[in-house]
């Protein structure tokens, strides 16, 4: 069954249907859930509480094409992260007074697994992860991240900075074992 359809079939009620989405989009989604937060339990907490949002707000959703539709809940997901971390007061961002402008170097990121990386930038300080992930994995700039968390522009910058230059430190530290 094509995502449109399965999207009508969601629409109108069908339990069997929402099973269906749920089950494609599961594994995606948790991705995104666990890269925000510290523990697998509060991502699944997130993945499940986005889900029934996602159920909810489904008849407002315009279909345009499965890409369209795959960001719409992707920022649910990430929605929901940033609500979860918010109302749990982990996010605790500190404004620091560095050269800004000095690009860190993480260069070996790349050549770390999949799940390596995951354990690297999960282990760093949640106000870090967040701008981190909310930066180079999502795409935001620095005034929607600024909008989306409450800060400044200058915050979310040296936040950035802050991870970058932690993650480096970590990488170049090998005997950390990568946050585990």
């Amino acid at each position: 069954m094509n995502t449109k359809d399965l999207i009508d079939k969601c629409k109108s009620g069908d339990r069997k249907a929402q099973q269906i989405l749920y089950q494609r989009l599961n594994t995606p989604m948790m991705g995104v859930c666990i890269r925000y937060m510290k523990s697998i339990e509060d991502a699944e907490d997130v993945l499940l509480e986005a889900f029934y949002k996602v159920f909810k707000n489904l008849k407002g959703f315009k279909y345009e094409n499965e890409h369209a539709f795959y960001g719409w809940v992707k920022r649910i997901m990430i929605n929901e992260a940033l609500m979860k971390l918010r109302k749990d007061k982990d996010i605790q961002l500190l404004a620091i007074n560095e050269d800004l402008d000095k690009e860190i170097d993480v260069s070996p990121l790349g050549s770390l697994e999949a799940s390596d990386l995951l354990k690297v930038i999960r282990s760093i300080p949640v106000g870090y992860r967040t701008v981190f992930n909310l930066y180079e994995v999502e795409g935001f700039n620095h005034q929607e991240i600024g909008d989306k968390l409450g800060i400044s522009v200058g915050t979310s910058k040296s936040q950035l900075f802050k991870a970058k230059k932690l993650l480096r430190e970590m990488l170049d530290n090998k005997d950390q074992g990568y946050g585990s």
